[in-house]
């Protein structure tokens, strides 16, 4: 049966199984307990992107798949040498290196698919370092 990766997000673990999990804020309202444990596999996820990310975020234990469906954005990575740009528009994918901080300004409305090993993720406010 087809699922619709914005409303259910699949969990891709070590021993190939996947499992289908509630998505959007039923999602990301878990205990973190529970958001750290699940972070241990691969997860799949869609999201809307209407304005710009409100958060730069961090991935240390792998690296993370970003795939523009539709619309445009600008994804940006920031290194030691400074911000890199790289603008993605209608159908794009960037595969972002562990370690590095990342966030998006969303040019036109976009939907965006990712797959995250989500263990040891870090955020910060967009506001707390260069854009």
């Amino acid at each position: 049966m087809p699922i619709d990766p914005s409303q259910v997000y699949v969990l891709l673990a070590a021993d190939g199984s996947a499992a289908e999990l509630p998505g959007g804020e039923a999602f990301w309202s878990q205990p973190g307990s529970e958001l750290d444990r699940i972070g241990q596999g691969w997860l799949v996820s869609e999201f809307e992107c209407d304005a710009d990310w409100p958060n730069w975020e961090m991935h240390p234990d792998a690296d993370e798949f970003v795939y523009l469906l539709s619309g445009e954005a600008v994804l940006k990575l920031q290194s030691e040498a400074g911000i890199t740009r790289i603008p993605l528009k209608d159908r794009a994918a960037v595969v972002v290196p562990r370690g590095v901080w990342h966030t998006a300004s969303v040019s036109a409305p976009s939907r965006m698919l990712f797959v995250t090993l989500g263990s040891g993720t870090q955020h910060r406010p967009a506001g707390a370092g260069p854009d």
